[in-house]
């Protein structure tokens, strides 16, 4: 990823002004992509509004104050994304990463302990046949084979599983792309495609309307297990 890049080409989920300025802080490779993703100084000085300017944003991030799931982070451009948590500890501000009705990111306030949503894009087997669960925030985790793609498992303090919530009909979810993009309901239905088509979720809350699989995040069973407000 460059260092800078022009405002009116950034990703227009970044709740940023377009042209009061030319260019905008590019972000490191990490995590995230760009594209579901935002360098931590914009989130800093655009979305929890600690700082002015850039040049005091990098001096807060430089101070190690800054948090992201559990630890401290000094990269001004490290790339946070979906479901990640910012936390101020100083000021016992804690945050989660989500995106709003626009399709831009959005902190939501949570309690300290807040424990980390991860989907499960994938599963490999590695070394003695054990199974890694290749979790949407680009970690990896050892497991056993209980867990299915699309799963969503809750991490503890050290990253052990906490919970498990399975993808099926019933259960809650949060549509994190597309035109309903920040929108929760229940699945009601997940439609198989055959071929290399993309299975479709149809969702139920006050309307009801169908989505690809891969906007699909659960994060809940009867109730959901974050802040959405």
């Amino acid at each position: 990823m460059g260092r800078h890049q022009k405002r009116v080409a950034a990703p227009t989920s970044w709740p940023i002004t377009r042209k009061t300025h030319h260019w905008v802080v590019g972000a490191n490779a990490g995590p995230h992509s760009k594209e579901t993703g935002i360098p931590l100084l914009v989130v800093v000085r655009d979305m929890l509004k600690l700082a002015n300017n850039s040049r005091e944003a990098r001096r807060i991030i430089n101070e190690g104050t800054i948090f992201v799931d559990g630890k401290a982070r000094t990269d001004y451009k490290y790339i946070i994304g979906l479901f990640d948590i910012v936390s101020i500890p100083a000021t016992n501000e804690y945050y989660r990463v989500l995106l709003d009705k626009q399709n831009r990111f959005k902190l939501y306030k949570e309690d300290a302990g807040a424990m980390k949503l991860c989907r499960i894009n994938n599963k490999t087997i590695v070394k003695k046949g054990t199974v890694q669960l290749n979790l949407h925030d680009g970690s990896n985790i050892l497991a056993s084979n209980d867990y299915k793609t699309f799963d969503t498992v809750l991490l503890g303090e050290n990253r052990e599983i906490a919970k498990h919530i399975a993808y099926k009909p019933g259960n809650l979810a949060m549509v994190v792309g597309g035109e309903h993009s920040g929108e929760i309901g229940k699945i009601k239905q997940i439609r198989k495609v055959r071929g290399s088509g993309t299975n479709m979720v149809a969702i139920s809350n006050e309307g009801e309307f169908e989505t690809i699989e891969n906007y699909v995040f659960v994060i809940g069973e009867s109730a959901p297990e974050i802040k959405v407000i």
